[in-house]
């Protein structure tokens, strides 16, 4: 028995395989011309103490498409999209300090916490005073009701934070890749040096003076890098990162060129090939246009 296909059904699949190899050609070109990965912190990194970005910041990205920039950060995703949505076509994003991996709006890897870990995580910092746990997913981030102040201050890190009654029902709605402690007083360090194992499966990570921050241990920035390296074909040596604070520790290490911050912490300064100028002397883009010869810093050796 012959089967006759129609001739617009013949014509469309030719029409679809056409679209399908430009996508790929466009794909492939844009491998082929990226040659270096730039990734950047942005908390006492790439934003001054003001939260604000580098004026010339995006214009910088906009002209250097050979360089793939990545936004690092232990901010979600949904957060970051909005402070980059004139760029954020161009950008990679490593969010969560590495638990999800962004790109064009997609999420191309994640790193979940098993249900018996955040169990743990759940219970043991619901002792805790003085604290607001933040669990971190997929969709959005989830938290119990708190105080104006503090649901303010976590805003801005969360553009998708919704208010739950009970956090363990989070766990079956969402895939969630963190869990942040938001420390009162500037108390995360006090408390991160004295916060037990709760898991050999889990990391505790310091990611700045309110915060602490619970992941999977082979969920982290330097991880996630590897994964978008990976992706492009680009090498270790070809990579260049930009930190403060020790959520960023593991991307320095996966960079051949790795700078923290002045004003980083002592920690990172130590296993940093440079030290940059502070987040607040415009630090990250002096050594950018310098490096990159746009407009070459003197004072930049």
């Amino acid at each position: 028995m012959v089967i006759l296909i129609p001739f617009f059904l013949l014509e469309l699949r030719k029409k679809l395989e056409k679209v399908r190899t430009k996508e790929k050609i466009a794909k492939d070109e844009k491998r082929i011309m990226i040659k270096q990965i730039v990734a950047i912190d942005m908390d006492g990194t790439l934003l001054d103490s003001k939260k604000r970005l580098p004026p010339d910041f995006i214009p910088w990205v906009k002209s250097h498409p050979q360089i793939q920039t990545i936004i690092a950060s232990g901010r979600q995703f949904y957060t970051l999209q909005n402070m980059f949505s004139e760029i954020a076509e161009q950008l990679v994003f490593i969010c969560d300090n590495g638990g999800l991996v962004f790109e064009k709006g997609e999420a191309v890897y994640k790193n979940v916490l098993s249900d018996e870990n955040l169990q743990r995580c759940i219970t043991y910092i619901e002792t805790l005073p003085n604290v607001v746990m933040i669990l971190c997913g997929v969709k959005a981030a989830y938290m119990q009701t708190t105080t104006d102040e503090v649901y303010k201050e976590t805003g801005n890190y969360y553009a998708r934070l919704k208010t739950v009654e009970n956090p363990v029902d989070c766990i079956k709605k969402d895939s969630i890749v963190k869990v942040a402690i938001y420390v009162k007083n500037h108390d995360a360090e006090a408390l991160y040096n004295c916060f037990p194992n709760l898991s050999d499966d889990l990391a505790v990570v310091l990611s700045g003076s309110d915060w602490i921050d619970i992941s999977n241990k082979s969920a982290s920035k330097g991880d996630a890098l590897k994964i978008v390296q990976k992706r492009l074909g680009i090498t270790k040596e070809n990579s260049t990162a930009f930190g403060d604070y020790l959520n960023d520790y593991t991307l320095l290490q996966e960079c051949g060129e790795s700078y923290a911050m002045s004003n980083g912490h002592p920690d990172l300064k130590a296993i940093a090939k440079y030290i940059a100028p502070s987040n607040d002397e415009d630090g990250v883009m002096r050594i950018l246009r310098h490096l990159h010869k746009t407009h070459p810093d003197k004072t930049v050796q």
